[in-house]
């Protein structure tokens, strides 16, 4: 018997106007595995995350957690659902008049009901899993550098110890050395929590520290999905032109 995936969506529809961005998407990830999702700019990678997050309702198909379809969820029952999820987004996306600690202890105390002192403790554990010490807390994030915001980051993504994990591009604008030092936290993160993971990324390398499994999204299907150690090896020509960055092939650009 096959294991329940983790979180499926199953025919997933999803316009904007006359133009189709999830074309009856079919995706799934078992428990604890970590996916990485990869195609060109607007081909439906982000708003796949955002249906799965409640932020987005799909027009049509189902995204299952557990087997349970949360995408018509609404009030008191759909915060239990999504409270169980965690997000890393793009650039950070820190707020700015909060000190590091309250960026990280946000959702604790306005969503959780924690008292302050517990959810700075908290906050402080969680830095310290992302190798930033106490000194830090009490900075803005605008004293910190692209590296350290996005360690802050993914700090709160993982203080409330989330079944499923969301990352949208995790190292877009950090060069190489503190890109391969997110993938590295990432990954000892995810398989700390034995949580699952789907990753969105242009970038390669970072699909090949992190990913278990490897999908091509593009035009709003997936067109390949394998294990990370085909991928150059698929022969599926969607996958070959973009892991090799070729101007031939079945993806077109629009520049």
């Amino acid at each position: 018997m096959s294991a329940l995936p983790k979180i499926e969506w199953r025919g997933v529809t999803k316009r904007f106007g006359d133009r189709l961005v999830l074309d009856r998407l079919q995706l799934s990830v078992l428990p604890g595995r970590s996916l990485v999702v990869i195609g060109g700019s607007g081909q439906g990678k982000s708003v796949m995350l955002k249906t799965a997050l409640g932020l987005m309702r799909p027009d049509g198909g189902q995204i299952l957690i557990d087997g349970e379809d949360v995408a018509r969820l609404t009030g008191r029952t759909a915060q239990q659902r999504f409270s169980r999820l965690g997000m890393l987004f793009q650039g950070a996306a820190l707020f700015d008049s909060l000190s590091v600690w309250e960026n990280i202890a946000f959702r604790l105390i306005n969503a959780d009901g924690i008292a302050r002192h517990e959810a700075r403790r908290r906050a402080l554990a969680a830095l310290s899993k992302v190798r930033l010490g106490p000194r830090v807390a009490d900075l803005n994030p605008a004293e910190l550098s692209g590296g350290m915001q996005k360690r802050v980051a993914l700090a709160r993504a993982i203080v409330a110890e989330p079944e499923i994990m969301f990352f949208d591009e995790p190292t877009t604008g950090l060069d190489p050395i503190t890109a391969g030092a997110i993938n590295q936290l990432i990954t000892q993160q995810v398989k700390g929590l034995g949580c699952t993971a789907v990753t969105i990324t242009h970038d390669l390398a970072s699909a090949r520290a992190i990913a278990d499994e490897v999908a091509l999204l593009h035009d709003g299907k997936v067109r390949w999905q394998g294990p990370v150690s085909d991928l150059d090896r698929s022969e599926d020509p969607y996958v070959e032109q973009f892991v090799g960055g070729l101007v031939s092939g079945p993806i077109t650009s629009d520049v």
